[in-house]
Formats: C-alpha cells, structure tokens, sequence
C-alpha cells in the first residue's frame, strides 16, 4: 500500500530539515584531514575462474589513513582506460566475493565497488573493518557515535566513498574524466553525498535513495534502519535535537543542494524503507540536470531489473559505451 503523500504532493515537497551553518566548513575540514594522508593506492590481481572479467584486489587510505578495501573488475584483456563506474553499496552488505556483481563491467566499464566499513553482514561479505568506537547506541550502524558529527559513523563511511573516488582518478585502467557513481539505498544515499563532494563526475545514479530528509523519515517509517534513531531516542529521551543537529550534516538533502553531476534517482511509492517524501526532498533540491523514475506499486527492491536497465541507459548516456 501507499506509505507517504500523494505523487503530485511529492514532487512538490523540499523536506522538512535543516542546513547547518558551517556544513561547508565541516566537509572541507573532514576532506582535508583525510587528504592529507597519502591515496598509497594498491592494486593486485586476483586469479578467478571467470573468463570474460579481469578482477583486481584494491586497497587505499579512507578515513584518517585508515585501510579500505574495493574490487575492481574489467573487461578480460583491457590494458587502457575506460570509462568507470563506481558503486557503493546498500545497508549490511559490502563489496562481497570476487565473483558476484558482474554486470558493469559485461557492460564494458570498469567497475569499482567501495567495500563498506565494518558492514558486510548482510548479502555480501566483506574485508574492511570500522576502526573507531562507540558510545551507547543501537545494534546497527544508524547511532554509532551518533553524539556528535565528528564521531558518527557515516562521516567516516562518506568520506572513504569520496577517497575511493580519489583513487579511482590514479588508476591506470580509469579514465579520469569519464567516472560515474552508482548505488542503492544506502549506496544511493552515499552516491548523494559523493556528488555533493566530488566536481566534475559525469554522472550519479541514485536508486531509492537513504539518508535523506532524517527529520521525516525517523517519524513516519517503523522500518529499520531509520527505527535504530527511534529506538535510541526512547531510551535517550533528552537528545533529540542533539541528534537531529548530528543528522543535518549527513543528509543527502543537503548534498543535493550542492551537486552538478547529471542525476538518475529512483522512487518507490510503496517503500516504506525509504518513503518516497525522503527521497523526493532530495531530488527536489538537486542542484544539477536530473531525472526522476517513479515505481508506483513497488517497495524497497524498487524496480529490479528494470533498474538496472535504466542504469546502463544512464551510464551509456554519460560515460559512452
């Protein structure tokens, strides 16, 4: 069933939260710290069994220097640079086995996929462990140091996907000037924040995206993981604003009012993982050329294959075949 407003009141809607004052000063400190650590982008081949797919272990300095992990896969044989696409990945999963995730690259692209920071327990595997601590929270990821926005988890998570973006610049097999960013869900809200960060991407694709419009989507959805905000804050009744305020500098709304990429975002009217509003506060705040694919009577899986359909619709659009 329908879980949020009417179409036409979507595409009216902006959103429901705020911008802090120094969010620019925030993500250009944060960025500079990481930068200021050495890429030391490591590449070395992994022997598959695959025939028409060359499949690279990477590793490269995320957050604060620390190790992160991605696969890179190309099509068999290339020796020149082509045309990239880089993919982070949706909430538990991370970049998973060698041989999963195949599509981008058949498609003729190099494919870089993020492996996600001490997720991966859910749909896919993983081999990069979040190195920093936490107070009290929620099982999950949602209120990992969710104190304040120098300890919250998704500062370290954004800015390992930017410096994965950073590296895919140095690396032999990418052109540097053909790189479009790709997720879902979490992947979508971390391609918001990356187009928000990163110039001269040619494009993102964002489908049912989360992490936007927090505010909102904490209020009107009992569906983890937004319910991991909830449940902290009936326990910690006294920090709501505390948290709200760590919120607002993780918000893919506030990235999309800073974004130029070429954007592909997708709605589901029956997601009540992502509402449909959250997602729409974004896209109606995108700052660059945009395109919206609305799927009425779908949830959370969104459009399934037609999704990925529209993806190499899009990608062939910016990045050429």
């Amino acid at each position: 069933m329908y879980v949020d407003l009417p179409e036409a009141e979507l595409r009216e809607y902006h959103g429901s939260g705020r911008e802090p004052a120094d969010f620019d000063d925030f993500w250009s400190t944060t960025l500079a710290g990481a930068r200021s650590h050495d890429l030391a982008v490591t590449v070395e081949h992994v022997e598959t069994q695959l025939t028409t797919l060359d499949v690279y272990d990477v590793s490269f300095a995320g957050f604060n220097g620390q190790r992160v992990r991605a696969w890179l896969r190309v099509p068999a044989g290339t020796s020149a640079p082509l045309p990239t696409v880089v993919q982070f990945h949706g909430y538990g999963r991370g970049r998973g086995d060698e041989v999963e995730n195949l599509l981008w690259a058949s498609a003729g692209y190099a494919h870089l996929e993020l492996d996600t920071r001490g997720q991966a327990w859910s749909g896919s595997r993983g081999a990069t462990p979040d190195e920093v601590g936490s107070g009290p929270q929620v099982p999950g990821f949602m209120t990992r140091g969710i104190e304040s926005a120098a300890t919250y988890y998704f500062r370290r998570l954004i800015t390992d996907a930017v410096r994965l973006t950073d590296a895919a610049r140095e690396l032999p097999l990418v052109d540097a000037g053909r790189i479009a960013i790709f997720g879902i869900s979490q992947g979508g809200g971390l391609t918001l924040a990356v187009a928000g960060l990163v110039p001269d991407l040619a494009g993102a694709i964002a489908r049912v995206p989360f992490l936007c419009d927090f505010p909102r989507a904490t209020v009107i959805t009992d569906a983890k993981p937004y319910r991991e905000i909830g449940e902290y804050l009936a326990w910690y009744r006294d920090r709501a604003d505390q948290v709200l305020d760590t919120l607002s500098y993780f918000d893919g709304v506030n990235f999309a009012r800073r974004a130029q990429a070429p954007i592909w975002i997708t709605a589901a009217l029956m997601d009540a993982i992502c509402p449909p509003s959250t997602v729409f506060a974004a896209y109606n705040n995108y700052a660059g050329p945009k395109q919206v694919t609305v799927w009425p009577y779908n949830g959370h899986e969104g459009g399934g294959v037609d999704d990925d359909l529209l993806t190499l619709g899009a990608l062939r659009e910016v990045l050429g075949r």
